[in-house]
């Protein structure tokens, strides 16, 4: 099969799958956690980190924490011990070696870069009023939509490299693209879709923008250490589960940060 359509249906199965799951709250823990345990058998794979207690806690902490409502002073905890752990990312991101990682921060990420991101990812679309599935597809669309036009304008009018020794085919002119177009996104989706303010999707549509592609590019770090192109093979084309969600992971406790301060000012 051509692979350009290989490409094409892979992607367009891959968003009906997501969108269908999301669309009611059992079917979306079920298949977020089903993504977990690719994302940490990519992980696994990447850091060399041995499989079989990972995919335990991962299969055990998923269990207790995505089904179940949370105290809110643990919801508090995850997202501190995440934060922290994505400064940790970042500072990683910037350094200028290329060393394997330490045992010890090989755990701390697959504790605070998958595992409670995706605890965390379950819990933005449980509103006080229930589950919300738009919230979750609309922080879908904005990260494609950045993706999509990062891509496209870089392609045009890409000069100036972002990061050429992580990723040599980003430039600074998609990135702002990708950025704009996804607030623009954001401004739309708001005023048609939902029962929120166009504020609060331009902050997110921006934090989809600038935090996601730094997600992008620490997934790309985690892949050059490790010396493979992918993450997995899982989707014909596009790479493995870690490559499609690596943005949605990393700005996703930062977009639950977001909503924490919303219901408390509100």
């Amino acid at each position: 099969m051509n692979e350009t359509l290989t490409r094409a249906l892979s992607g367009v199965l891959y968003v009906v799958v997501l969108i269908s799951a999301t669309l009611f709250h059992q079917s979306f823990l079920i298949l977020f956690g089903l993504l977990l345990l690719l994302a940490v058998h990519e992980y696994t794979n990447l850091t060399q980190l041995p499989k079989t207690i990972p995919f335990i806690l991962s299969i055990l902490s998923y269990s207790l924490l995505a089904f179940n409502e949370l105290p809110v002073a643990l919801n508090w905890f995850l997202l501190t011990f995440t934060l922290l752990t994505s400064l940790k990312a970042i500072l990683f991101l910037f350094e200028q070696s290329n060393e394997p990682l330490s045992k010890l921060d090989i755990q701390i990420f697959f504790w605070g870069y998958i595992l409670v991101p995706f605890i965390l990812l379950t819990k933005i679309p449980q509103r006080p009023e229930g589950f919300i599935p738009s919230v979750m597809i609309g922080i879908y669309i904005l990260v494609w939509v950045n993706d999509t036009m990062a891509y496209v304008v870089g392609k045009s009018i890409g000069k100036n490299k972002l990061y050429e020794r992580i990723s040599p085919k980003k430039t600074i002119e998609g990135f702002i693209g990708g950025v704009v177009f996804a607030i623009v996104a954001g401004i739309i989706m708001a005023t048609f879709y939902f029962d929120q303010s166009a504020m609060i999707w331009s902050i997110i549509a921006f934090m989809v923008g600038v935090i996601g592609t730094i997600g992008d590019l620490i997934e790309s770090k985690f892949k050059r250490i490790a010396g493979v192109k992918d993450s997995g093979n899982i989707m014909p084309g596009h790479g493995g589960i870690l490559d499609r969600l690596d943005s949605i992971i990393f700005v996703g406790p930062f977009v639950f940060l977001l909503y924490q301060i919303i219901n408390y000012v509100s």
